[in-house]
């Protein structure tokens, strides 16, 4: 995440994570459910400019006409948890696709939450705030990685070995999060996620590649046909791996160079489809 002055406005950089391992442990009273996730954050941003303003409100303005910039906004709830001793205006660009598993608004919550907090100097213990705002919020408080478990919110920061490279695709059809949750079950037979950690603390592509698992995977399919049409059209260019991000309906490739990752974004077969070359962060942005 990368905070920054620019004359009286806070200008932040969101990252989007990827879910290299996903996997459900149990079911909670509450409804959602526990599970254990291995996030690495990806050089793919949000841009928020914050302006501190002496009115009591929260404006937001975003390049994204679509995008809600209300109080459900997680944004605006973000600011409203902390309660500043004043309004807040913010400009957000948008980069990172929605209803794609690459947790955006989380991120840009999480990079507000940062914000704010310097901004009107609040000394706030924000882990909580983050925790009561989404389940993967907390994950972009430590970047780059994190081993997540709870239901996302308890984060062990996860150490990166190297740079990984990737290739994401996003369809123009989206995964509704509880659609796909629906759809899915806890496994009487747990897998593991120690490959995926080992190999993301090494650097070590194909031992990663060889432990990449969502359980989400197949509801995701069920929920939207057309992401694993995505993944099938992956998977023919060869890549070290390819699987859904989180509930979707993104999907990422996993290559073993960057030259790798070049040659499979152009051998992709895109229709309407947005494509991304990126790679793996490995320090706080």
């Amino acid at each position: 995440m990368i905070v920054s002055a620019h004359r009286t406005a806070h200008v932040v950089a969101a990252p989007a994570k990827l879910n290299l391992f996903l996997e459900l442990t149990g079911k909670r009273p509450d409804g959602y459910h526990d599970l254990e996730s291995l996030m690495l954050t990806v050089d793919l941003f949000d841009t928020l400019e914050l302006t501190a303003t002496g009115l009591d409100t929260v404006r937001i303005t975003s390049n994204d006409p679509a995008l809600p910039t209300g109080e459900t906004n997680l944004v605006t709830k973000a600011i409203r948890r902390l309660r500043p001793a004043g309004g807040v205006d913010i400009v957000l660009t948008k980069r990172i696709p929605s209803e794609a598993g690459m947790g955006g608004g989380s991120s840009d919550a999480a990079a507000t939450l940062v914000a704010v907090n310097a901004m009107f100097d609040l000394k706030a213990g924000i882990a909580g705030h983050a925790a009561a705002l989404g389940s993967d919020v907390n994950v972009f408080l430590t970047p780059p990685a994190g081993w997540c478990t709870g239901r996302g919110e308890i984060v062990d920061p996860a150490p990166v070995g190297g740079t990984f490279h990737f290739v994401v695709v996003k369809p123009p059809v989206g995964c509704p999060t509880g659609e796909v949750y629906k759809r899915v079950a806890v496994p009487n037979v747990k897998r593991s996620g120690r490959d995926a950690r080992d190999g993301l603390a090494t650097g070590d592509a194909e031992k990663l590649a060889a432990g990449l698992f969502n359980r989400l995977e197949e509801a995701a399919f069920a929920v939207a046909p057309a992401v694993r049409a995505v993944r099938d059209r992956l998977l023919a260019t060869r890549p070290l791996a390819a699987q859904v991000t989180g509930s979707g309906s993104a999907v990422f490739a996993l290559c073993g160079t960057r030259e790798d990752a070049i040659r499979v974004a152009g051998e992709y077969p895109r229709t309407d489809e947005r494509v991304y070359v990126l790679r793996g962060l490995e320090r706080d942005r």
